[in-house]
């Protein structure tokens, strides 16, 4: 049997951690949530082999926010994929999103979830 494809979650709201690795697992992925910014970049640092994708909320506390936390990723891995999650950001997303990266707003299905990964990930696994 094949490990889970692990996806890194930046979220700091419990109730969307939730349902955010809910509907990972339905669609097969293994979320490690990470409940700020400073802690998912570490993680990154530390593992960066072991992740798939980012899913990243915009808002996330204070510190780190997610466009800063998508920025420093793609300074390590310049091809990683990312999917923000935001309740009132999507007009930045143009100017402040890393390019190839997909915006989900809140509320959202969870299906949408899969689906944007899904879609970052078969992108990305395209023979060169």
């Amino acid at each position: 049997m094949t490990d889970p494809v692990r996806i890194l979650v930046a979220e700091d709201e419990v109730s969307i951690q939730h349902i955010v690795e809910e509907a990972l697992a339905d669609g097969g992925f293994e979320a490690d949530i990470a409940p700020s910014g400073e802690e998912a970049l570490s993680r990154f640092r530390d593992d960066r082999s072991g992740y798939r994708a980012l899913l990243t909320d915009i808002g996330i506390g204070a510190g780190l926010n997610g466009w800063g936390l998508a920025r420093r990723i793609r300074e390590i891995d310049p091809d990683f994929p990312i999917v923000y999650m935001t309740g009132g950001h999507s007009e930045e997303w143009k100017s402040q999103g890393v390019p190839n990266s997909i915006l989900i707003e809140k509320p959202f299905a969870p299906a949408q979830l899969v689906t944007a990964i899904s879609q970052l990930l078969n992108a990305g696994s395209a023979p060169v």
